[in-house]
């Protein structure tokens, strides 16, 4: 390992800026061909591009977009680009460059010591500084002012630049630093930020000094805020060279990508839990549905957060069952989508129309429409039934139903119960066996429950509260039972009941 200034020149190594060496490594990755920030799904067509022209062309950049679209994880993913070690002076707050020390530290152990000045070596990963603008962001946090106690211990004069204590930027020298949230800083601080964007130094108060910083900036932000708000003020604004859009994932697919990525699932639950793809794909709908949705603000955005605590949720929910009921394994169920309300009713801000409607039955809604969504891509669509003269293949399970009997599906009931119930409803096992030929065991049983909450849906059955489940019947027996006792406990109950 090199330690002096002597051996580092005999080395061959050189000195560039932080632009330039993240520019070389991603020529390099390009070339190679080699896969770049491959944690992040769904923008390789989009951000990704837009995101490497704006390093090819050396620029500081403000990713843009709703909240819970990555841009954190882009900007931290963005130290992979830079080398892995960098020699600094060693004992340096601010990172000085042995061949060209910015510090009043720096220069006088280069001036005292020669090529026998030692080095130290930084890591990437300590390349790399964050900070959420928040109103209480001070100049002095940011760039740095003169501290009095260090006056006092070294007995310096407060026009000594030793009595300097730097401010996150400067120690940020020769790496990444990023700014989360830049409309919430307060108009005087962005103002701070002027000389630092466009001619590359600060100049601490109080003191003749310059130091010409090499930063790579990167900055996030709401569009909502950016662009309306007008929390930006226009000069830094100007000085931001390269501005790149996010979104979210424009596939129910992709959703599920990231969204498996990202859960955290135990290793139990993963090996005692089954969860169908059919309830990841309506997890992924909630979502899709709540951003279209006229009760939700749109502006706010919803986060893919929704989707990652909602499959947690569902895991839980049917963790819960199998540990309350002394099973070793189980599988989720419809029901179980009811136990991620409280992920979803975390992740949506909503309008005034929804505020009035209540968060619990805004997310039992979106559920519902979820439900109606996917149920036409397994089965053929009520409604297209009904204007056409082929015949109802339903009409058997809603006869069973018509005639006075009852579903009690319980979501904490055993697996055999649960089984017990759906197959007591005549008609409901031969048409999954007639529409689903090929399905078996649990996912016949998932798709048996699916079937009757998708009637429900279409208005051919109807269901009400009952404890952790819900009780289905036909829709005159669901109108009586409309608004009684037993509904108070529901999913649907408003936040405010």
């Amino acid at each position: 390992m090199i330690k002096t200034l002597s051996e580092l020149k005999k080395s061959g190594w050189k000195s560039r800026s932080v632009k330039e060496e993240m520019r070389e490594n991603l020529v390099k990755l390009l070339k190679n061909g080699e896969p770049l920030f491959t944690a992040i799904k769904g923008y390789d067509d989009t951000v990704i591009p837009q995101l490497q022209t704006a390093i090819l062309s050396r620029h500081n950049f403000i990713l843009l977009g709703l909240r819970g679209q990555a841009k954190t994880r882009i900007a931290r993913l963005c130290v992979e680009l830079l080398d892995e070690y960098m020699p600094v002076i060693e004992g340096s707050e601010i990172n000085d460059d042995p061949y060209k020390p910015l510090s009043k530290f720096g220069k006088d152990i280069l001036e005292e010591k020669g090529e026998n000045t030692p080095i130290a070596w930084v890591h990437r990963s300590e390349r790399f500084t964050e900070k959420l603008a928040t109103p209480d962001v001070s100049v002095a946090d940011l760039i740095g002012d003169a501290d009095p106690i260090k006056a006092a211990n070294m007995k310096l004069a407060y026009s000594d630049e030793r009595v300097i204590h730097y401010g996150l930027i400067p120690r940020a020298h020769r790496g990444i630093f990023v700014i989360n949230e830049l409309p919430d800083l307060q108009a005087r601080i962005q103002v701070s930020l002027f000389n630092i964007l466009q001619e590359g130094d600060i100049q601490i108060r109080g003191f003749k000094v310059r130091l010409p910083l090499d930063i790579q900036f990167i900055f996030t932000a709401n569009p909502e805020d950016y662009t309306n708000r007008g929390s930006i003020v226009t000069p830094l604004k100007d000085r931001i060279d390269s501005q790149i859009l996010t979104h979210y994932p424009k596939t129910i697919e992709l959703g599920k990508e990231i969204t498996l990525q990202e859960s955290e699932i135990s290793d139990d639950q993963r090996n005692n839990i089954t969860v169908s793809d059919l309830l990841l794909t309506m997890i992924e709908k909630i979502a899709f549905e709540a951003r279209e949705s006229d009760l939700v603000d749109k502006k706010s955005g919803v986060s893919a957060r929704l989707t990652i605590a909602a499959l947690e949720n569902l895991y839980s929910t049917a963790e819960r069952r199998m540990l309350m009921n002394g099973e070793s394994n189980t599988s989720a169920r419809i029901t179980d989508i009811f136990g991620t309300i409280q992920a979803i009713t975390g992740k949506i801000e909503l309008v005034y129309e929804g505020e009035l409607e209540g968060v619990n039955n805004v997310a039992g809604t979106l559920i519902g429409k979820a439900l109606r969504s996917l149920f036409t891509t397994y089965f053929p669509d009520p409604m297209k039934l009904k204007k056409s003269k082929k015949p109802n293949p339903y009409i058997s399970v809603v006869t069973w139903f018509n005639d006075g009997n009852m579903a009690d599906l319980s979501g904490s009931a055993t697996n055999k119960v649960y089984e017990k119930t759906l197959n007591s409803i005549q008609g409901l096992e031969k048409l999954i066996k007639d529409l689903k030929p090929d399905v078996k065991g649990n996912e016949k049983l998932l798709l048996m429950e699916f079937l009757l909450f998708g009637l429900v849906e279409y208005s051919q059955l109807s269901k009400h509260a009952s404890g952790s489940g819900f009780k289905i019947n036909d829709t005159l027996s669901g109108m009586l039972n409309a608004g009684s006792d037993e509904d108070s406990g529901g999913y649907y109950e408003s936040a405010e009941g």
